[in-house]
């Protein structure tokens, strides 16, 4: 079986417990409780490919940033690092891309692809045949394809980073950027230089509520994080927010602008969320709900999306092996297996692993979590660590024998490396 399919696993198995369960319910309605954890994954899945929890007001009506779209080309938007549904093209439009009979310089095309719904995380609304909004969901971020067809197009990888993806740069483009002057302070060339500096595969989720543009490594904005094998893994964030629940009503509410209610009164601090405090953005509420009914399938979804493993020959297996018992040394404490992360309260001090506190202190936890490790060959593009600090595994393993004060022979190393790629 495909690597690819490995995430849909769990939703099978849950189908064969489906039918071995007893036909009714406590409830006497006859339905299993199976019944209702598949409708749930089935409604998260839905959520997490297509809702824009009415976001479109923010990025179609605020920032216009359809208008900007309607003059970008097919070639652009992929240089971008938007990705393209194969499944959802019409049987014409996906032979004509691959016999090369479309042409990408044409922004028509572009349009073409929204109106198929065809642009991953991206949704167009259309009146008369003219595009005239644009909403974004989940998968925008933290999906990608297989680029089956072509690199870009193929079939969704749901979960998996987007580490291709210049989001800063595609909001820069909105013709209406005010509401970013109006938050931040600064003209619309300053916010276009902040979010043009982001690079590739980044996103800053702090800008908005605190102001920060620049860390000690540059750009304040951090890797996007895969959003699959989050079961048994309690913080959800590089920097320990919270929980999954917590974190996708955040970013529904606060980052794509989706109409919910979202509380957390952490952010009533003015000292460290500026912003967000004087925003109100510790208390919003807003009606028709169009996030919170989501978060149920949406956290299950998630839960359900196992890390995908490796393709064969990507590692040398006798090398990982060996590289198992290394880490088992070296590395287990923190990242206790098979989550690859520490059950509980998994946050340290920054001192703890040798790095600046800058993103640490951008979060009410003051902290770095551990990080669960599998499925990290996935999402090594743009290096690792939140900031991508270090550009390779060696770095990495370097870095934490001068922060832990062990040595590694070369061979230790490599075989520990191997190792981590086969997760």
């Amino acid at each position: 079986m495909s690597s690819f399919a490995h995430p849909i696993r769990w939703s099978l198995a849950c189908v064969a417990l489906a039918l071995l369960a007893p036909p009714a319910a406590a409830d006497g309605r006859g339905d299993s409780p199976f019944d209702d954890v598949l409708r749930l994954v089935a409604e998260g899945r839905q959520t997490f490919r297509f809702d824009t929890f009415g976001d479109e007001v923010f990025w179609g009506d605020t920032l216009r940033l359809h208008e900007a779209l309607a003059q970008t080309t097919p070639r652009q938007a992929l240089e971008l690092g938007l990705k393209i549904d194969v499944e959802a093209l019409s049987r014409r439009l996906a032979f004509d891309l691959r016999r090369g009979r479309v042409d990408l310089d044409d922004p028509a095309n572009t349009v073409a692809l929204l109106r198929q719904d065809a642009v991953v995380g991206v949704t167009g609304f259309f009146e008369g045949g003219q595009l005239v909004s644009v909403g974004t969901q989940c998968a925008l971020c933290h999906s990608t394809v297989d680029d089956s067809l072509q690199p870009g197009v193929g079939r969704r990888l749901d979960g998996w980073a987007n580490r291709d993806l210049d989001i800063g740069r595609i909001i820069a483009s909105a013709p209406d950027l005010s509401v970013f002057e109006k938050l931040l302070g600064a003209d619309t060339a300053a916010v276009k230089e902040v979010l043009e500096g982001w690079g590739v595969g980044k996103f800053d989720a702090s800008l908005l509520l605190d102001g920060k543009t620049e860390g000690p490594k540059g750009s304040a904005a951090v890797l996007i994080p895969p959003a699959f094998g989050l079961a048994g893994i309690n913080l959800h964030t590089w920097t320990g927010w919270g929980s999954v629940p917590h974190w996708n009503a955040l970013v529904a509410n606060l980052e794509m602008g989706g109409q919910g209610t979202f509380v957390d009164r952490r952010l009533d601090d003015a000292g460290r969320f500026p912003i967000a405090a004087r925003e109100g953005f510790s208390n919003v509420r807003r009606t028709p709900d169009r996030v919170t009914p989501k978060l149920p399938g949406l956290h299950l979804f998630q839960l359900a999306l196992k890390a995908p493993r490796p393709p064969r020959r990507s590692f040398d297996a006798s090398a990982a092996e060996r590289g198992q018992e290394v880490f088992a040394l070296r590395c287990a404490s923190c990242h206790v297996p098979p989550i690859y992360t520490e059950p509980g309260h998994n946050l340290h001090a920054p001192s703890d692993i040798g790095i600046d506190a800058f993103q640490a202190e951008r979060s009410p936890a003051r902290g770095y979590r551990t990080s669960p490790l599998a499925g990290l060959w996935t999402h090594t593009k743009g290096g690792f660590y939140h900031d991508g600090r270090f550009e390779t595994l060696d770095e990495v393993v370097n870095h934490y024998e001068s922060v832990l004060g062990f040595t590694l022979s070369d061979a230790e190393q490599s075989d520990l490396v191997e190792f981590l790629k086969s997760l």
